[in-house]
C-alpha cells in the first residue's frame, strides 16, 4: 500500500504560439483519502471558478458572458467526476497499486489536469535508476 501522495492541478494554455501551464496548485497528502478528498474538492474550485452563478455579487453586472454551444463544457465535466462514485474508486485502485493517475479536461482554449502518484511508487523509481534496475 502507498501511504503518501503528490497531487497537482495544471492550467495548459498557448501563448506565444507555446504551450505553457500554469500550476494551480499542489498538495502532499499523508493519506489515499485526503488525496481523493484534495483532486475532487480542486475539481469543484476549477468548476465552480469557471461556471460562477451569474447573480453571485462578487461579480459586477455583465462581467459573465455565456459561451457558445459548440464549447465543452469542462465545469460541467469536473462536477460529473467529482459525482462519479465508480470514477473515485478506479483512481483510488490505481493510485493504490503505485500508479500514476491522470484526469484531464480541456474547452477551446485550455487543459485543466488533476495529477496524482504516489511517492513511494516515485521513491521505488528512482531508486532503481540509481541501481541500473529496469523498472520494465
Amino acid at each position: 500500500m502507498h501511504d503518501e501522495f503528490l497531487c497537482h492541478v495544471t492550467a495548459y494554455g498557448i501563448c506565444g504560439g507555446q504551450r505553457v501551464g500554469v500550476p494551480l496548485g499542489t498538495y502532499r497528502a499523508p493519506t489515499l483519502a485526503l488525496a481523493l478528498w484534495w483532486m475532487r474538492d480542486r475539481a469543484a474550485w476549477m468548476a465552480e471558478r469557471l461556471d460562477p452563478q451569474p447573480d453571485d455579487p462578487t461579480f459586477p453586472p455583465h462581467s459573465i458572458s455565456p459561451v457558445a454551444d459548440t464549447v465543452p463544457d469542462v465545469p460541467s465535466m469536473l462536477r460529473a467526476w467529482c459525482g462519479d462514485s465508480v470514477q473515485q474508486e478506479l483512481v483510488a485502485e490505481e493510485l493504490a497499486a503505485g500508479k500514476l493517475v491522470r484526469i484531464a479536461t480541456s474547452d477551446d482554449t485550455t487543459e485543466y489536469e488533476l495529477l496524482a502518484e504516489s511517492v513511494d511508487a516515485l521513491r521505488m523509481q528512482r531508486t532503481a535508476a540509481v541501481l541500473g534496475i529496469s523498472a520494465a
